[in-house]
């Protein structure tokens, strides 16, 4: 009925949303994530089969539905595209159902029995309307994924203002569905959260060690490392095209529904060896990242992270890592005593935020709080990412060490995930601290 030129092509994965689905229909459950890769008929089954689906088969004209997307331009769309199935002769033959005249429009149609379906956007509030259910289709676009503040705006929009749409707290259901973007998307809020969902996650080339299972009994149905999951639609071949075309971060947030690929993305994290010792005389420099204050930061507040690197004949050892959320006066008197700490033979360096706010705090700390020691100040040139190229080339050729000690995990899951992870602290401090060592004489600020 909608696209009479296209040949339907059936996969197991078609079924298996279907069946969770279903299971939001039977009231088995009320919160859904279904992480799945682009192509897999994600939003005409969730957005436009599935409502038609309880309307017409099921009988449920009453339901009333509000659909999201990062545009509203595709949530009209599907909008558009459920009514054209709901008024053509195929589903009226089956199951008549009248759609109000004075109320049929792309953005927003009714039905007899004053069921309805409207369309809006992420960060819209569906004009104060509430549903029984809330479908929310892609919440990001792919470039959303380096915006922090895209991402935070999403968020707070989907803790805020989402839940107050639902028609019935306790019986209204809420279905996401969505490839992954970074690890700060809905996807990774709604599991990081630990909220409450049913989480169908189907990456396009089976890892066992992800193995999906729900609480409905589902149980992803490949054994074999690698095994594809739509083959019918995308053969090996063109996975393999794909991912050429694509690169490791799209292909492990988008086909593989996490943020950045398994042993690291931009930074080899498995080149990374874990050293005992490191060598005492060489030229060395502490950077620190100084985040916003503890206080007020939002729910997930960025780190104050210091990185002493050294170095020797081409060769970078991460000897230590300082890393906390802490308060003004907690952090001055953190990066005085890891100062004294270091030693007089440890030049500091500090990023500099542009404008005199940030002059005024590396004078306070240069003058006050790192008195006596040799302070360094440095503005930031270029994105993140542009910055730890230099840092991300010298690992992959194994060139940098981790000295052994309790910080190295958290330094590993933040490197593995650059850039798109939640935090970036301590690879921005690292990056510039190999920026320092490998590329700069250390300059003093008396």
């Amino acid at each position: 009925m909608l696209e009479p030129g296209t040949p339907y092509l059936h996969g197991r994965v078609i079924e298996a949303i279907c069946e969770h689905l279903e299971a939001v229909t039977c009231g088995q459950i009320r919160r859904l994530l279904i992480n799945v890769p682009p192509g897999t008929a994600k939003s005409l089954l969730t957005a436009v089969f599935w409502p038609a689906w309880e309307w017409g088969p099921r009988a449920r004209p009453q339901l009333r539905y509000l659909g999201f997307s990062y545009s509203d331009r595709l949530s009209v769309r599907d909008n558009r595209r459920c009514r054209l199935l709901l008024e053509s002769t195929w589903f009226q033959e089956r199951w008549p159902l009248a759609v109000i005249a004075d109320q049929n429009q792309k953005t927003l149609f009714e039905n007899h029995a004053r069921g309805w379906r409207m369309a809006s956007s992420v960060a819209g509030v569906g004009t104060g309307a509430r549903a029984d259910r809330l479908l929310v289709d892609d919440p990001h676009h792919v470039a959303d994924g380096e915006s922090p503040a895209k991402l935070e705006r999403a968020r707070l929009w989907f803790t805020e203002v989402l839940p107050t749409r639902l028609n019935d707290p306790r019986r209204s259901a809420v279905v996401v569905i969505m490839q992954r973007v970074h690890e700060r998307d809905l996807a990774g809020e709604i599991l990081a959260r630990d909220l409450g969902y049913e989480h169908l996650m189907l990456p396009m080339a089976y890892e066992p060690e992800r193995h999906c299972r729900t609480g409905i009994g589902f149980s992803d149905w490949r054994t074999r490392e690698g095994e594809l999951l739509f083959p019918e639609r995308f053969p090996a071949e063109v996975v393999e095209r794909d991912k050429k075309v694509m690169g490791s971060y799209a292909t492990a947030a988008q086909l593989q529904q996490r943020p950045a690929p398994r042993g690291g993305g931009m930074i080899r994290v498995e080149r990374l060896s874990i050293v005992a010792d490191w060598p005492r005389h060489a030229a060395t420099v502490r950077v620190w990242d100084l985040a916003a204050t503890a206080e007020g930061a939002g729910a997930d507040p960025d780190y104050t992270a210091g990185v002493k690197m050294v170095e020797q004949d081409g060769l970078f050892w991460i000897v230590d890592v300082v890393r906390g959320r802490w308060s003004a006066a907690e952090v001055e008197a953190v990066v005085a005593h890891t100062a004294r700490r270091d030693g007089p033979g440890t030049p500091v360096q500090l990023k500099q935020e542009p404008g005199g706010a940030g002059k005024s705090v590396v004078d306070h700390f240069t003058r006050r709080v790192l008195r006596g020691f040799a302070v360094h100040a440095e503005r930031d040139s270029g994105s993140k990412v542009l910055r730890a190229q230099p840092f991300a080339a010298s690992v992959e050729a194994g060139n940098v060490r981790l000295v052994k000690g309790g910080w190295n995990e958290a330094f590993l899951d933040e490197a593995r995930l650059f850039p798109a992870g939640a935090h970036d602290d301590q690879v921005d401090a690292a990056a510039d601290a190999w920026l320092r060592l490998g590329r700069r004489p250390v300059a003093l600020i008396a």
